[in-house]
């Protein structure tokens, strides 16, 4: 695609209240290079979650923004992220996919590195000049930048001169804070990864996370199965809102009509189980107070943490990660977190409802999978239907779930973005 020529990616009419997106941004190839370029290599993005490495030598091997990396926890306690490459040569130095180990050794010439990252052996050092292996290049390389929120999620970014993190994060702190304080003990991921790949887009999996609109017509089996099952529903509705938290992360926040593990009993768990919830919903109350208590335990969020980092906090509680590998192809990987105190009921239940829900074989995913992909061939035909439509809501004062106030939020700091190395020709227009 040219930049001379090429049309504007975003349209936007504030006195019309139209919001429109084009549909090459889902596409075309120099887009995708744009946002390798500017939003995966200088935005902080999600690694993993401190329960992750529960002890000295703990680690673990994830691809991150296309870079492949060891998340590790060394001898003397210190989290570290390294890029998974030999000094050497460039091989693969780790390639087991978790574990705990003293140190690691690269398969093709033998270099040893200790946890710390520091190489403690090099077969046929006295072939080197002096002093070569205490210059640091023959360490494992740190990422550029490696921090945490309150010591349990933890973001890489491959910019050194990037903003904190904390500055980054900017309001999704709160909603980070919902959820950390949860747990009294900490919270951690529980074990099991599931991982799977969708034939669209990985901005369609975006708008799609918290997108209240599609809820009823595209899960309508899942609903159907709700009001069948008596006592799963504490309510028959959803009220909530929408919220802009800066720096591209946005949230929806609405009352949960279904039951919580955290807090929020249901009927259909049995009465003998409310004893146990309303000792947890009372726990969090003296601790926080009313108001905060009803947040964490009754109420459900979608939150977005700018650019690929969605935590789902519904009937269950999940992090999902996904990165493109093409226009029309992403990864996903999702992991269950919950309370590491709580009990083996909860546990269960909260499970229970990850997969059913949540996960790829469960009412919700597969819907969401099959809608994105139809939307993805859909853009075949983007020469003549050119822009996808992203206005509901854009009056309101108040935007509410249902509306697309989150999803325009995304959108304008996605724009932003791209634009620094996109042409100035496809800047939004604004009137």
């Amino acid at each position: 695609m040219g930049n001379h020529n090429n049309p504007k990616l975003i349209e936007v009419d504030q006195n019309a209240g139209t919001f429109r997106v084009a549909r090459t941004a889902f596409t075309d190839q120099e887009v995708f290079e744009a946002e390798r370029s500017e939003i995966f290599d200088h935005c902080w993005i999600y690694l993993g979650h401190s329960s992750e490495l529960p002890k000295k030598g703990s680690f673990v091997t994830r691809s991150v923004a296309g870079r492949h990396l060891i998340f590790n926890r060394d001898a003397a306690g210190t989290v570290n992220a390294f890029l998974n490459s030999c000094p050497h040569r460039g091989a693969t130095v780790c390639r087991e996919a978790a574990g705990n180990t003293k140190n690691f050794t690269c398969s093709y010439h033998g270099w040893v590195f200790g946890a710390d990252g520091k190489n403690r052996d090099l077969p046929g050092i006295e072939s080197y000049a002096e002093g070569f292996k205490e210059k640091g290049c023959a360490d494992l390389t740190v990422v550029p930048k490696l921090d945490h929120y309150r010591g349990q999620f933890w973001f890489v970014c491959f910019d050194a001169n990037a903003v904190s993190l904390t500055e980054y994060l900017a309001g999704a702190t709160e909603y980070l804070d919902l959820i950390i304080d949860q747990s009294e003990a900490g919270m951690e991921i529980i074990s099991g990864t599931q991982e799977y790949a969708i034939r669209a887009n990985w901005k369609l999996l975006v708008e799609n996370s918290f997108d209240g609109y599609h809820a009823v017509s595209t899960h309508s089996t899942y609903f159907d199965y709700l009001k069948n099952m008596n006592g799963v529903l504490a309510q028959s509705n959803v009220v909530g809102f929408a919220k802009d938290l800066g720096n591209g992360h946005a949230v929806v926040e609405y009352t949960a009509p279904w039951g919580r593990p955290v807090a929020n009993w249901v009927p259909a768990w049995g009465e003998e189980r409310k004893p146990e919830i309303d000792a947890l919903y009372n726990r969090l109350v003296e601790k926080f107070g009313e108001e905060r208590a009803q947040r964490i335990a009754k109420h459900s969020r979608n939150l977005l943490i700018f650019p690929n980092l969605m935590i789902v906090d519904v009937m269950s509680l999940t992090l999902r990660t996904f990165f493109p590998k093409s226009p029309d192809y992403n990864e996903v990987t999702a992991w269950a977190i919950g309370p590491s105190e709580e009990t083996s009921w909860l546990r269960k239940n909260r499970l229970h409802s990850f997969l059913e829900f949540l996960g790829p074989g469960g009412f919700a995913t597969p819907d969401d999978v099959e809608m994105l992909e139809q939307c993805q061939r859909g853009y075949a035909n983007a020469k003549e239907v050119g822009w996808n439509d992203i206005s509901r809501g854009m009056t309101k004062a108040e935007p509410a779930t249902v509306d697309e106030h989150q999803i325009r939020t995304f959108w304008r700091q996605w724009n932003t973005l791209v634009q620094r190395r996109l042409s100035p020709n496809n800047a939004s227009t604004q009137s």
